[in-house]
């Protein structure tokens, strides 16, 4: 039964399995800590929510892509991924916290392009960060 995890094709289709699910987790995470509801949003053509989820995609998938790179087993690629994207989640609460002059997630509501790019690069740029820090 060894050699069948050691298949590199089954430890592919894990890792992918795996991060997917992880995905879907931490975008609801995302979602309910945002004042909006992304999906909706992005349904409506909002572009300025479709930047900072996608920077959030990114940024998540990002984080994986170095924590699958440096550990051995799938369940320590998985600890090393929650850890990064508590990470990544305390760097948007940051974010939120260091412009008081504007609500950050109000501005993505009302269709602000530059704050969601800035959004989608903060994200993009911190899973660089954490995942060299992994």
């Amino acid at each position: 039964m060894d050699q069948f995890w050691e298949n590199e094709y089954i430890q592919t289709a894990a890792y992918y399995s795996v991060v997917i699910l992880c995905m879907v987790v931490f975008l609801t995470i995302f979602e309910l800590v945002t004042k909006y509801k992304n999906w909706e949003e992005i349904k409506k053509g909002n572009l300025a929510v479709a930047m900072a989820t996608g920077g959030k995609i990114f940024g998540i998938a990002n984080i994986f892509r170095f924590s699958i790179e440096h550990n051995d087993s799938l369940v320590t690629m998985v600890g090393w991924g929650v850890f990064g994207f508590f990470l990544l989640l305390i760097g948007y609460f940051i974010f939120e916290f260091l412009t008081p002059k504007f609500n950050i997630d109000d501005e993505i509501k009302n269709r602000n392009l530059a704050v969601g790019f800035i959004s989608m690069v903060l994200s993009i740029g911190l899973s660089y960060v954490i995942g060299a820090g992994i």
